[in-house]
């Protein structure tokens, strides 16, 4: 039996890897690569893999960079299950749709931006008369059929008329919604058949709802091979669900190969208990400046956490009770899905909130915001708010029109709560600004660039650790030793080099085997 690994491998996103067996190939996992556009375009088109070979996916949880892909092999027929919690398959019902979405966008966007440079040549050049029959900026106007749609069908016939090449989309909606139809979810420590001599059974990751550590058992000559994938290990104490698990059933306690993620590998978080106390000073001094905080959030989890901490806050009036805005339709569809999943929340959730009778999802100050309308609007509030807006990296959505509104401002409060990537607008910002807070703010502010256009950062940058939805490196070591698992062998991914090579030394130092793999290297287990 082998394992290759195929994603996330030295980096963090596109998270992939293959069993090989004698009867199946089983995928873990069929993530997106996250990054700069034309290197994540690139990587995301290479599959690596035959579709039509593969047995099973099992999916470790709903975020993208380990979902993203799904359609991609459903299209090029994949006629196997994607094997995951019910939680994970509910939320993939809105984020493969909504990725869908940003595909399809990010296309036509693209192909308008060829379309509209191919004029603007021939309009200088010799060719131009070609377009004697056609004024220019009428064709121009032709391409969008009001003042922000695009006319996806009149560019596509330029594109055609010009000769030009087009953008395709990784996947369209359709191909999103006919890969659902793949999906079957399945209740923790259930044992699933996955392939013709192997079952998985997942366990609590405590990383997002829905998100799991499997346990892959395999008979092979005369013999079973037990593989554990982390997929991405949550922290403890951490609110909503419940911690990662400890306590693996005995028959699945022997691991020949751990799959274990690294992204914190060399990094350790501030104490759970300093976050609330912290989120308190950070909304009193933005009142006090009458500024508005804005946070960069993913939609699936970190959204959901922040909005359980303000409702405990403005229960306990510990702060000023300013509107709460969550800027994104897929949030609010998210925040639904948690609402019907509350046999995965923690003791304290239930106690705290749903034994008294209270959504930890609702309270008078909070505000969904649904259509583009009162999102332009939001813009230009002035008065102290929090938004909540994706990306939760700041590549793309709502919250870039709420940073060009705020960013210049120093009364405004731009919060970092989560991981932002290498080589995105959301890691530029958390350097550059911590950078200048560090500086006293003194001297000229970084300026950052976005929408094509240069923009001053004043507004305060903050970095919250607490909300990061992946244990640092004490928690997942801790993970390992307070588990009942036996590991022979660890191999780390899903980290930056650095990160991962210093984890799999903080491990080799614990006493366990572990190394970092190469991408596409492929190991016998």
């Amino acid at each position: 039996m082998h394992v290759t690994f195929l994603g996330a491998v030295r980096e963090v996103t596109g998270s992939m890897h293959l069993i090989t067996t004698q009867s199946d190939q089983i995928l873990l996992d069929c993530g997106m690569f996250q990054g700069r556009r034309k290197e994540s375009n690139k990587k995301n088109r290479k599959l690596q893999i035959n579709p039509k070979k593969i047995t099973n996916i099992i999916l470790s949880h709903a975020h993208i960079d380990h979902s993203g892909r799904i359609p991609m092999l459903t299209k090029k027929n994949f006629s196997g299950r994607v094997i995951c919690s019910r939680a994970t398959a509910a939320a993939c019902e809105y984020l493969l749709l909504d990725s869908a979405h940003i595909q399809e966008s990010d296309a036509n966007y693209l192909n308008y931006k060829t379309v509209r440079s191919c004029l603007a040549e021939m309009k200088e050049s010799k060719r131009k008369r070609k377009l004697k029959k056609h004024n220019v900026s009428d064709i121009k106007k032709k391409m969008k059929s009001n003042k922000n749609k695009l006319n996806t069908e009149e560019i596509n016939r330029l594109l055609e008329k010009f000769r030009l090449t087009g953008i395709q989309p990784l996947y369209s909606i359709s191909d999103a919604e006919q890969s659902l139809a793949s999906f079957s979810g399945f209740p923790y420590r259930h044992s699933t058949v996955v392939g013709k001599k192997a079952t998985c059974r997942f366990y609590e990751a405590g990383h997002i709802l829905g998100s799991a550590v499997s346990i892959v058992k395999i008979q092979e000559n005369g013999r079973q091979i037990n593989i554990c994938y982390t997929g991405d290990i949550g922290r403890f104490s951490k609110p909503i669900i419940k911690d990662p698990v400890h306590k693996f059933e005995e028959e699945d306690r022997d691991i020949d190969l751990m799959i274990m993620e690294s992204t914190y590998g060399n990094r350790v978080h501030g104490p759970m208990k300093d976050l609330k106390p912290r989120l308190k000073t950070i909304i009193t001094d933005a009142v006090d400046r009458q500024g508005a905080i804005i946070i960069p959030a993913f939609a699936y989890g970190r959204t959901q956490e922040l909005l359980y901490v303000i409702h405990e806050l403005y229960r306990e009036k510990e702060v000023p009770c300013i509107p709460v805005y969550v800027d994104s339709p897929l949030a609010t569809k998210i925040t639904r899905v948690f609402g019907e999943h509350p046999e995965v929340y923690d003791k304290e959730t239930h106690e705290d909130f749903l034994e008294k009778g209270v959504n930890p999802f609702s309270f008078d100050q909070l505000h969904f915001t649904q259509s583009v309308e009162e999102s332009i609007a939001l813009n230009k509030e002035e008065k102290p708010h929090i938004v909540i807006a994706g990306s939760g990296m700041c590549e793309g959505g709502r919250v870039l029109h709420h940073l060009r509104y705020k960013i210049h401002n120093p009364k405004h409060t731009i919060l970092i709560v989560g991981y932002m990537a290498s080589n995105t607008l959301g890691r530029r910002i958390l350097e550059s600004g911590l950078e200048y807070e560090a500086s006293g703010r003194s001297g000229s502010p970084p300026i950052l660039k976005f929408f094509n256009k240069e923009y001053p950062l004043k507004a305060r940058v903050i970095k919250l650790d607490g909300f990061s939805a992946h244990g640092d490196k004490n928690e997942m070591l801790r993970f390992l030793k307070e588990s009942n698992l036996r590991v022979k062998k660890i191999a780390v991914v899903h980290g930056e080099e650095d990160q991962s090579l210093s984890f799999s030394d903080f491990l080799s130092n614990e006493g366990y085997s572990a190394f970092v793999p190469k991408l596409r290297e492929r190991i016998k287990v």
